[in-house]
C-alpha cells in the first residue's frame, strides 16, 4: 500500500502543479464507419494516447466529440486524449470495437504509432472499454472505467424488467405505450415517447412528482410495491421509466441493432413479489436476436492483452447503472488484472463522484501502470485524501469495507441457474 501511494504522490506534484494545460493542437475527423473523432495533443507528448467513450445518449451523432473529464489534467501530464462519438447512438455496442479501431487507425495516421493505449468510459462507455480490452485489435495498456454497465448485455434484461413491473402495477391506472418492445417506428427510425409524457404517467399511478404528504394511499401502495420489486432509488424512477421505453424501443427497432427481433424475455423469471410474478407479462426472448444481442456485447474475460490494468469505480447507490455491474465484471475478470472502488454516498446518483474521488481512480491506475502495486479501496482512498490536498474538490468517500451484491439478485438471470463468482 506504501509503495503505491508513494509513488502516485510524485506524479500528483507534477500533474497539479501545472493542471490546467490547454492542447497543443485539436484534430477532427470522420472514419470510414461513420464516426466521428477528436484528437487532442499536448505541448509535450509523453508517447501514451487516452482514449475517452462516452456515455449514454439519445441524440444523434455529431462532430468534435468531448473529451472526457479528465482531459485537461491528461493533457497536462503529457498524454494525447481523443474520442469517437460511435457510429451509432444509444446501445451502441454493437460497433464500438470497429469504431476504436478505426479511431486509433486515425491517429496513427495523423499523429504516430503511441508507446501506450489507456481506455477509458464512463456509464455506457464503461462497457464500451470493456468491449475493447475483448473485441478491438489493438492492444490497450490501462483501462480505467467509472459508473460503467459492466454487465453489459444484461442491462436490457433489467430494462425490461423494469418496464413490464410498471406495466403490471400501473397499466389500469395510467399506462405508458410502448410494453415489452418499445415503441415501433418506421424503418430505422424508432418511435419515441415524451418523457413528460411518462413523467405525467408515473406520477399519476404513483405519485412520484409530489411530496409523499400529497400521495393517496393508492399512488403511496403502488409506488411501495415498485420500488420493492425494482429495488430502485424513488429519484430514479422516472429516468429509468424513460430508458426502459425509449432504449428498448431503439434496440430492438433499429435495422443495424435487433432489426426488429425480440433479443430480451422474461418467459422463465421467478420475480420475488408473488403479485408481480403472477401478474407480470411474460415475453420469449427470440434466439437469433437473443444471441445478437448477449454478442454485443457480455463480457467473457478473454482480454487480448493478459496483462492489461483495469480500475473500475462506482458509487453504491446508483439508481441508473447499478453497483452490482461491478461484481458481474468481477466474476469473469481475474482479480490480478482488476482492481474495484466503491464509493459510499449519501444520496443516490448516476456518476456522482467529486473530482478528488475521479482523480484518485485515473492516478491509482497511472502509477500501477508505473510499476506499483496494485491499487484497491483503501489505496484509492488514501490517493484520493492526497488529491484533495493538492486542492481537488473532495470529498473522498471509497469504502474498503464494502461488500458488492451479486447482479442477479437486482436483475434476476433468465434462467433457474446462477453462476458463482470468481472471486470477491
Amino acid at each position: 500500500m506504501k509503495k503505491a501511494l508513494s509513488t502516485t504522490l510524485i506524479f500528483l506534484a507534477a500533474a497539479f502543479a501545472c493542471f490546467v494545460t490547454p492542447a497543443q493542437a485539436q484534430i477532427f475527423g470522420q472514419t470510414k464507419g461513420g464516426a466521428y473523432y477528436t484528437i487532442a495533443l499536448p505541448e509535450t507528448w509523453n508517447g501514451g494516447l487516452v482514449i475517452w467513450n462516452h456515455g449514454y445518449d439519445f441524440s444523434p451523432i455529431s462532430p468534435e466529440p468531448d473529451l472526457g473529464p479528465l482531459a485537461d489534467i491528461q493533457l497536462a501530464q503529457g498524454y494525447a486524449v481523443a474520442a469517437s462519438s460511435y457510429r451509432l447512438t444509444q446501445w451502441a455496442v454493437f460497433d464500438t470495437a470497429d469504431d476504436i479501431e478505426e479511431l486509433k487507425g486515425a491517429f496513427v495516421k495523423h499523429v504516430g504509432k503511441p508507446k501506450q493505449v489507456i481506455v477509458t468510459g464512463a456509464s455506457l462507455g464503461g462497457i464500451v472499454t470493456a468491449d475493447a480490452l475483448e473485441r478491438a485489435r489493438i492492444h490497450v495498456d490501462g483501462a480505467y472505467a467509472f459508473c460503467g454497465a459492466m454487465a453489459g448485455s444484461r442491462t436490457w434484461d433489467g430494462a425490461l424488467d423494469l418496464r413490464l413491473t410498471y406495466d403490471a402495477i400501473c397499466s389500469d391506472v395510467a399506462p405508458i405505450p410502448g410494453g415489452a418492445t418499445g415503441l415501433p417506428g418506421a424503418p430505422g427510425f424508432p418511435g419515441v415517447i415524451d418523457p413528460t409524457a411518462v413523467a405525467v404517467a408515473s406520477n399519476v399511478c404513483m405519485g412520484t412528482l409530489v411530496p409523499p404528504t400529497l400521495r393517496t394511499p393508492d399512488q403511496q401502495s403502488r409506488l411501495d410495491k415498485f420500488l420493492a420489486s425494482t429495488t430502485l432509488p424513488e429519484s430514479f424512477v422516472i429516468t429509468d421509466l424513460v430508458f426502459g421505453t425509449n432504449g428498448l424501443s431503439d434496440l430492438i427497432y433499429d435495422s443495424q441493432k435487433l432489426n426488429g427481433g425480440q433479443g430480451v424475455g422474461n418467459k422463465q423469471v421467478r420475480y420475488k413479489d408473488p403479485y408481480i410474478n403472477k401478474n407480470i407479462e411474460r415475453v420469449k426472448a427470440v434466439s437469433k436476436p437473443e444471441r445478437r444481442l448477449k454478442g454485443n456485447f457480455r463480457p467473457k474475460g478473454k482480454l487480448n492483452n493478459p496483462d492489461v490494468k483495469i480500475v473500475s469505480i462506482h458509487t453504491d447507490k446508483d439508481g441508473l447503472v447499478i453497483v452490482e455491474n461491478e461484481s458481474s465484471y468481477q466474476r469473469v475478470i481475474d482479480e490480478d488484472n482488476l482492481s474495484v472502488g466503491i464509493v459510499v454516498e449519501s444520496v443516490p446518483t448516476h456518476c456522482g463522484f467529486t473530482g478528488a474521488e475521479l482523480v484518485s481512480g485515473w492516478e491509482s491506475l497511472r502509477g500501477w501502470l508505473a510499476g506499483a502495486g496494485q491499487p484497491n479501496a483503501a489505496t484509492m482512498q488514501g490517493t484520493c485524501q492526497a488529491i484533495e490536498a493538492a486542492g481537488i474538490a473532495g470529498p473522498c468517500r471509497y469504502d474498503p469495507t464494502y461488500e458488492i451484491g451479486d447482479f442477479n439478485d437486482r436483475v434476476l438471470p433468465r434462467n433457474s441457474k446462477k453462476k458463482k463468482k470468481r472471486h470477491h
